[in-house]
């Protein structure tokens, strides 16, 4: 095999291709991911691959049992008549056993689909009947309900496998098996086909389709997109250069891993770096679970960003005066010393000093506070952040960059890097791929992460590529002269309002976003002669707020309807409009009354507002506004 490898060189540890501009692509001489994950399981043994909590003790897994279990229920779904390129569906939170699948699967050479939890039963009907699934994953007795009520309209499923059988004891269907009895089963087909998994690894090919991804379905029905072991291996190859993971490592798994942005950093990227991966409990002890990891490199969302600077500023509206003089100091040394870093100058004597001193007198422990005294390099993706919260970070010593990609591109297309980083910015292209804006201002992108297609769509796949090959993102950006990519909005989502003026939301609202009290918010402005917004506030936040002032509340939409609260959002808004011309200032506003969580029409599974949802469904409020 070795002779065949394109010029290697070593990467942070790794040998990778030297030249990412031509596939296949290689990491450690391997070309596909179950290879690779073969590779380090043999290498790794008993070293610990996974961690997870259970009643309240984290228990560690090793790569032995990653590769056994993996090995175990790939064979066992063969066994149960699963051929090379079928999919299997996985309904589950995040979890060791969503792992073991999604490896088993792929090193059977089938394709690993994964559905939200907060998906409806008519939503996993869909997407079980769209991908052609034969088998389905379930994590307990809730989502195996939402299968028996759709099952006669999923005929072609085989299998049933729960992962978690509490709840389910003296349970009895024909179609329905626990995951024990499925390691079983591949034990036994194993014990007498014991080649069978090791052929299967070695027939792997970097254009086989490896895994779907559902797009979230914003217009129209969710689409799968069909991402290649290639794909992946671009992604983790490039992406490591920039952003390193070592095998010293841990890592902490939240976000859904049906995402591609939570598969690539928790799934690929640690076979790869040999690090460590830890799975929260769930996404309301997510701020708990960092504390207890403290990991060394993290990848979020924005909203999760956002959230933990909520609570250090809300803590900080609690402190004495003494403490907020010492915080204020504190923030402005770390201001002083994060400018000077960007800039690539040297430290002067009197910043570096008062860094080294408000550092051990305030903000290591701060950074322990939010259980990121180790953190090395965080990461924010998936959605627009605000430069002002990026800057926050940095002052504190928690360096966050922002990168840029989508389920398209395999999750990444761009990053900013520790040594070449532009806040507001979300970097340059990665090794080995292209950036370009077209006539419209739209983000067009080449490299060997680009997605095979849609499955069964090959209408929607022509509209996704251009005629010379290029992947449109739908995203509004510049390149300034180092290629630094910035994105300034959605091309559907660009206002024009009446007056002909364009105005690209994602900026503004960013800037209110940075409100410890706002959570998300939707600016309208389409067609009408003036901007207005529809704001969620902050739950937690925006209780506190109105108990310290004894302000009177019953319930979450009464909280929104009180008189000080509505005073709060204005005047936060009337701040942030002083950063704006006229034309692009915010009117008015209105509360959306409703606690809205993923299981929702108008927020997506990592919560983000559906604009298209919320312009619908609260119509009324906006004409209110006009």
């Amino acid at each position: 095999m070795t002779d065949t490898l394109p010029p290697q060189e070593k990467v942070h540890g790794l040998m990778v291709n030297a030249d990412l501009s031509t596939g296949p692509f290689y990491i450690d001489g391997m070309d596909t991911t179950p290879k690779l994950f073969r590779k380090r399981c043999h290498d790794l043994g008993q070293r610990t691959a996974l961690r997870e909590k259970t009643f309240g003790i984290w228990r560690s897994h090793s790569w032995d049992e990653y590769f056994t279990r993996a090995k175990h229920l790939g064979l066992g779904l063969v066994s149960l008549g699963l051929k090379r390129g079928e999919v299997v569906s996985i309904l589950s939170e995040d979890n060791k056993e969503w792992m073991y699948t999604d490896m088993g699967v792929q090193c059977v050479g089938g394709i690993c689909s994964g559905v939200y939890t907060t998906d409806s039963a008519a939503q996993l009907e869909y997407l079980v009947n769209n991908s052609n699934s034969r088998f389905l994953l379930v994590e307990n007795d809730e989502q195996l309900d939402k299968f028996l009520q759709v099952r006669e309209q999923m005929p072609d499923l085989v299998k049933i496998i729960v992962i978690d059988s509490e709840g389910l004891h003296g349970f009895s269907d024909p179609q329905v098996i626990f995951i024990d009895e499925l390691y079983k089963i591949g034990a036994a087909y194993d014990a007498a086909n014991p080649q069978a998994f090791d052929a299967s690894i070695d027939a792997t090919k970097p254009e086989d389709t490896a895994i779907l991804v559902y797009t979230s379905g914003t217009t129209g029905k969710p689409k799968g997109a069909m991402i290649s072991h290639g794909n992946l291996m671009f992604s983790v190859s490039a992406g490591l250069r920039d952003a390193p993971v070592f095998d010293t490592d841990n890592q902490l798994c939240f976000l859904p891993l049906c995402h591609i942005l939570e598969r690539v950093f928790s799934v690929n990227t640690p076979i790869a770096a040999a690090s460590t991966i830890n799975f929260a409990e769930s996404p309301e002890t997510i701020f708990d679970n960092l504390q207890e990891v403290s990991p060394q490199t993290f990848v979020a969302v924005p909203r999760l960003w956002e959230k933990i600077y909520s609570q250090v500023a809300i803590s900080i509206g609690d402190a004495t005066g003494l403490q907020k003089w010492a915080y204020a100091k504190a923030l402005k040394a770390g201001a002083a010393r994060a400018e000077c870093l960007a800039d690539g100058k040297p430290l002067p004597f009197g910043t570096n000093l008062a860094y080294r001193f408000w550092n051990i007198a305030l903000l290591q422990n701060l950074r322990r506070m939010i259980g990121m005294d180790r953190l090395r390099r965080g990461g924010s993706g998936a959605a627009p952040i605000s430069p002002d919260l990026l800057k926050w970070y940095q002052s504190i010593g928690v360096p966050v960059l922002e990168g840029y990609g989508m389920t398209e591109s395999s999750g990444v297309i761009s990053l900013n890097s520790e040594e070449a980083n532009k806040v507001g910015t979300v970097g340059p292209a990665l090794p080995g791929a292209q950036l370009r804006i077209s006539s419209e201002g739209e983000v067009q992108y080449k490299a060997g992460n680009v997605f095979q297609g849609y499955w069964k769509n090959p209408e929607k796949t022509a509209e996704t590529i251009t005629e010379d090959g290029w992947l449109r993102t739908g995203d509004v950006g510049t390149l300034d002269n180092q290629g630094f990519l910035t994105i300034t909005g959605r091309l559907k989502d660009i206002i024009i309002t009446a007056g002909g003026k364009n105005i690209t939301p994602a900026e503004i609202e960013n800037k209110l976003k940075f409100s410890p009290y706002i959570s998300d918010v939707v600016v309208i402005g389409d067609k009408r002669k003036f901007l207005t917004c529809l704001v969620m506030i902050d739950q937690e936040n925006v209780e506190k707020f109105a108990q310290d002032r004894r302000v009177p509340f019953s319930n979450y939409a009464s909280l929104c309807a009180a008189q000080e609260v509505q005073d709060l959002i204005r005047e936060t808004i009337e701040d942030v409009n002083k950063d704006f011309a006229r034309v692009e200032q915010i009117k008015d506003f209105r509360l959306i009354n409703i606690l809205l969580t993923a299981d929702d029409d108008e927020l997506t599974p990592t919560m983000k507002l559906k604009r298209s949802f919320v312009e619908t469904k609260h119509s009324e409020l906006i004409s209110q506004m006009y």
